[in-house]
């Protein structure tokens, strides 16, 4: 996680003056990560640095606070009483609008103490700019470094009817997926839609997966069979990182028929995934929706498991 510029410059524009509150450094164990930040504003909040007593505290303070920056120390334990027993350094900063459009560059480097900045910032910032990889967040020598936040997976849902919308709503709060959501009419959609996500209304939604990204993820579950059909059709001629097609076992033997008489090969046909999610769970859309998430966040655990039984 770096630092969310998109989600600042929203709250500040919505609700003013808004402090934004990061984990700075950790020592011992700790609710969140360094990195994990909150914002803060008069009647309201939004995102988590974890631990319960310390978030409201440091929300309630965040409220109170007339410095731009401030660097407070917090013993979990004896401090706050919490199990943690590691200890954490909030840094507190203070946003207006003009302050956000100062934050221009991919990594974000700050002063905590107005001192000038260190050698080890600026070898940091100049491999980081050289290599092209983003340094972890951190606080060094008395500045703050926080690469710029970038969703690294791009994910497009096919369909908003009541299972796209359950499961935009459950994944886009992930700070990791940049969400297109298509269908035929902007009727289709909801008034409201969550931030960070694109809708693409469009009277023929096949013709746009020409535009996704190679690595793209997809999940197809439109209103029509035979539009899902050529959405699988059309990302087998394309590419993807992963496709998923909701359905039951006896459409999915139809559709591998159909694929099959479109001239795609069986082994092609079988990196598209259906049924989605966790049949177990039910077919209410949020169980679907939930199901269909942890799906999607353990790639890298089915990789793992692969490997485990071909070996």
């Amino acid at each position: 996680m770096g630092f969310d510029l998109e989600a600042l410059r929203e709250a500040v524009e919505t609700h003013g003056k808004v402090v934004r509150v990061v984990i700075a450094a950790i020592k011992g164990s700790s609710p969140r990560e360094v990195g994990a930040a909150m914002l803060v504003w008069q009647d309201g909040q939004s995102g988590t640095i974890g631990g319960g007593t310390l978030e409201y505290q440091a929300a309630e303070a965040a409220r109170l606070q007339t410095a731009s920056s401030r660097l407070t120390q917090h013993a979990l334990g004896p401090e706050l009483g919490q199990c943690c027993g590691g200890a954490v350094s909030l840094l507190s900063e203070v946003y207006d609008i003009d302050a956000v459009e100062a934050l221009d560059d991919a990594i974000i480097a700050r002063p905590v103490a107005g001192q000038d900045m260190p050698l080890m910032v600026k070898r940091l910032l100049a491999d980081a700019r050289g290599q092209g990889i983003a340094p972890e967040p951190r606080l060094v020598e008395g500045w703050m470094i926080e690469p710029v936040h970038r969703p690294t997976r791009n994910l497009w849902i096919w369909g908003a009817g009541h299972v796209g919308r359950a499961l935009v709503d459950v994944l886009s709060p992930l700070p990791d997926l940049s969400i297109t959501w298509v269908d035929t009419g902007q009727d289709r959609f909801p008034k409201a839609v969550p931030n960070g996500v694109t809708v693409v209304p469009v009277v023929k939604p096949a013709d746009l997966v020409r535009h996704a990204p190679h690595n793209a993820e997809h999940l197809v579950l439109t209103y029509s069979h035979s539009l899902d059909l050529e959405l699988c059709n059309r990302l087998l001629l394309h590419d993807f990182r992963f496709a998923g097609l909701i359905g039951s076992a006896t459409k999915w033997a139809r559709f591998r028929s159909r694929l099959a008489a479109l001239g795609h090969a069986p082994e092609r046909i079988g990196r598209i995934t259906c049924p989605i999610g966790d049949p177990g769970l039910g077919k209410h859309p949020q169980m679907i929706a939930v199901g269909v998430a942890a799906q999607l966040l353990r790639p890298a655990r089915k990789t793992e498991l692969k490997k485990d039984l071909s070996a």
